[in-house]
């Protein structure tokens, strides 16, 4: 018997049931799904499971809000790279009451974004405490993030030439003549 994906959690779901909840209600969108478990203590055994989910950048906030359905999406970091053509994004939460009392169920949710089209949906709306990540990445990798209030620099110095992206290995990147000493 297939399990049911509920309108509402009121009681754990166990990992394979989140997984079919996102499968079923996304289906093609999600570009990739995988489910691993991560091992740990004296006897190595499952300590908690993380789930890598690769969605369509049309159908990103549609996931985010599928899974605050689930459960309270607990925000944690956001990480890129640029990937030659793509801008790779992966968001990484947790849920905690869907995957049951003492557990965490990591989501990584990992966008592509082209290089000829850098505008994500922000998230700071639905997440407020996703301010600091997509500023970072909106200065490191080039990335716009449509709603962010505030897109002020937080790592470079004012004075920064934002033109030029720490992190991209592209044109765009840092030249030798970019980079001085601190010390």
């Amino acid at each position: 018997m297939k399990p049911r994906c509920p309108e509402y959690v009121k009681e754990s779901m166990d990992p394979e049931q989140v997984e079919h909840c996102i499968r079923d209600k996304f289906g093609e969108s999600v570009l990739s799904l995988e489910l691993r478990e991560r091992n740990g203590g004296k006897n190595n055994e499952v300590s908690y499971r993380d789930l890598w989910i690769s969605v369509d950048k049309s159908r990103f906030l549609d996931l985010v809000d599928a899974l605050r359905e689930l459960d309270f999406l607990h925000f944690h970091i956001m990480s890129g790279d640029d990937t030659g053509k793509y801008v790779q994004l992966n968001y990484h939460f947790s849920l905690f009451r869907c995957a049951g009392r003492g557990k965490r169920l990591g989501i990584t949710v990992t966008v592509d974004v082209p290089k000829t089209d850098l505008v994500m949906p922000s998230l700071w709306g639905r997440i407020p405490g996703t301010e600091y990540s997509e500023r970072e990445i909106r200065e490191m990798l080039g990335v716009d993030f449509d709603g962010l209030p505030n897109k002020n620099l937080i790592f470079l110095p004012e004075d920064w030439n934002e033109e030029i992206k720490p992190w991209r290995r592209d044109e765009t990147g840092p030249k030798p003549e970019d980079i001085r000493e601190l010390s």
